[in-house]
């Protein structure tokens, strides 16, 4: 098993999940960390910002994506073994080998919509009943593939969400030690927050459940791997716009209305930087390990440094 799993959503889009996502992991890596990055979001950002579209299509979209994995299952009931879909993006290695890491990436593919709905098909529809015997082995798919010795090696992993809690979304939440909440200082990316809270609550609830009167697996052995208890590691707020006394008034407002509900939030923010992000997504390298040394990219690197160490601090790896 990886030494910690730390899911990142928000039902809100366009919070900077994903450029968090690649980000964290590219600077991980730069410090010597073995990350693997997963990408669970049929919109497959994270993969493009690691691989140009044409090489996805000629190198991963026919076989080697989490969709391909994913259907190994629905078409046999048995999965197969995780480690043969994860690739390796040779733009950010060839950075990072330098000072002893590596960054793979488990790659996502439109058609990932559709392998929801047969997961959940196989439970009795979206209800997803825990009463269903497949229940646990569903939820646990993908906990279940990292226990494979191949990821031992593996510091983190960090898995891009979709924007939504449909059965893909909850294999991993069930495999996650941690979940990450990016959120803009805005009252729509900010209102969800409490309810995702709320969500995962009750599928923990639900889980622990089923888990405690699944029957023994076949052979006598354990039904389960145990029950599950994914905290929240925090709120990281993104898209910071600053005036010349700091931090714009209505963002501030929005971050002082998150204090009432009691979640963690990082004391780092991430300034807004559509440049610099765009461009180190042209150049298929996170905008942590550019080159440029012009203030604003320098700024922009080091909050997400900065951010790495407060995640490295609270999951102590």
């Amino acid at each position: 098993m990886p030494s910690s799993v730390v899911s990142v959503i928000n039902y809100k889009g366009g919070v900077g999940k994903t450029t968090l996502t690649a980000n964290i992991g590219a600077d991980l890596a730069a410090r010597g960390r073995r990350v693997l990055l997963v990408d669970l979001d049929p919109q497959a950002s994270l993969t493009f910002s690691l691989y140009r579209p044409a090489e996805w299509e000629e190198q991963l979209a026919q076989s080697r994506t989490v969709l391909h994995w994913f259907e190994s299952y629905t078409a046999t009931g048995v999965a197969d073994p995780l480690r043969k879909y994860v690739v390796s993006p040779p733009g950010v290695n060839a950075i990072v080998e330098r000072y002893g890491g590596r960054l793979d990436l488990l790659a996502s593919h439109l058609g990932l919509i559709e392998i929801d709905l047969d997961l959940a098909a196989g439970l009795g529809g979206a209800r997803y009943q825990k009463s269903s015997p497949r229940y646990i082995p569903v939820h646990r798919l993908l906990a279940d593939a990292l226990r494979d010795e191949a990821f031992a090696a593996h510091d983190v992993v960090l898995i891009d969400c979709a924007p939504n809690f449909n059965m893909v979304t909850r294999t991993a939440i069930v495999a996650s030690d941690h979940v990450l909440v990016p959120a803009r200082p805005d009252y729509l990316s900010t209102l969800g927050i409490d309810y995702l809270r709320a969500r995962l609550s009750r599928l923990v609830t639900e889980y622990n459940e089923a888990s405690a009167t699944a029957e023994p697996a076949a052979g006598g052995g354990p039904a389960t791997s145990g029950l599950i208890n994914p905290e929240i590691v925090g709120v990281v707020y993104t898209m910071i716009q600053y005036t010349g006394t700091g931090i714009l008034k209505a963002q501030r407002a929005s971050m002082e209305r998150m204090e009432r509900i009691e979640i963690p939030v990082f004391r780092q923010t991430i300034r807004e930087n559509k440049t610099a992000f765009t461009d180190a997504g042209d150049r298929l390298v996170p905008a942590v390990l550019a080159a440029e040394r012009t203030s604003a990219v320098e700024n922009l690197r080091y909050e997400l440094q900065q951010l790495t160490s407060e995640l490295v601090a609270r999951i102590r790896v």
